[in-house]
């Protein structure tokens, strides 16, 4: 059995991976909140901004934390079809669960199908590019591990879920986001605990793109697409914002049913005249 190592560059991968997943986690429940406060096609546009956070969010902490895998005696290649899918199972899965929270009537169902499609979804993502591996050797499960990283993904989508729904201010969705974050890559190493790899040693050449050829320019760009995306997301005002500037913008300018009382012949700025007797 091969050795596995999954931080090959010490703690840069495992802190780069969690920063993207809290970047993404931030940046879709911002968006989802936004869209609860919305209706029609702003509404849909930003659970669509929402579910590609998310999902590029996770799929990018994923391959970034792959950066530092490992396994001595065989080289790595990853089956570029098959990594492309990966991203977009995770974006697509993540929207049906994002769509099912943001137009379910039924807030409590909606939560439980919403979370349910979401964590399979992340789950089903991670395992995808885990079969994009290309190595030379057999690549084997613990059941239990598998298990346990699903679950993980599933409790950690509903709590995303629950907060996108329920807590709207800044900061405690900051703070719900770096408890997400954690829960995501937790998930991920759960699942990557969970791999044996029985080595088979050869010579033949390995198909598919290395890891820094491919997946790591498509990571630099999706992780740039969700920095673009929150400096947007931040300028943005919200329903709330927009409804006190448009008060303020009515307080402000004249009425023009107002009734005139001044006397005839009164300019501003001069004192009224004095009433004679």
């Amino acid at each position: 059995m091969g050795h596995l190592d999954h931080a090959t560059f010490g703690w840069l991968t495992p802190v780069l991976s969690y920063a993207m997943a809290c970047i993404g986690a931030a940046l879709g429940l911002r968006c989802t909140v936004r869209a609860l406060d919305a209706t029609g096609r702003s509404r849909r546009n930003w659970l669509i901004t929402a579910a590609s956070a998310i999902g590029t969010g996770i799929w990018t902490m994923h391959f970034v934390a792959m950066l530092g895998f490992g396994v001595t005696g065989t080289d790595i290649r990853y089956d570029v079809p098959l990594t492309l899918l990966s991203l977009v199972m995770a974006m697509a899965v993540v929207g049906v669960g994002v769509f099912v929270v943001g137009y379910g009537r039924d807030r409590f169902r909606s939560l439980l199908i919403g979370g349910l499609t979401t964590g399979v979804g992340v789950a089903s993502m991670h395992y995808m590019g885990m079969a994009a591996l290309r190595l030379h050797g057999q690549v084997r499960y613990d059941p239990l591990l598998v298990g346990l990283s699903v679950l993980i993904a599933v409790v950690a989508a509903t709590a995303a879920l629950w907060a996108a729904l329920n807590i709207h201010a800044p900061a405690a969705v900051a703070v719900a986001s770096l408890v997400m974050g954690a829960a995501v890559t937790s998930m991920h190493y759960t699942g990557m605990f969970a791999v044996r790899i029985e080595v088979v040693p050869s010579g033949a050449p390995l198909p598919g793109a290395m890891l820094m050829q491919f997946v790591f320019p498509l990571a630099v760009g999706l992780g740039s697409y969700l920095f673009i995306t929150s400096a947007f997301v931040a300028l943005t005002p919200t329903a709330g914002e927009r409804a006190a500037y448009a008060s303020a913008g009515r307080l402000a300018e004249p009425d023009e049913h107002a009734v005139d009382v001044a006397p005839p012949g009164f300019r501003a700025g001069e004192a009224a005249p004095t009433p004679t007797t």
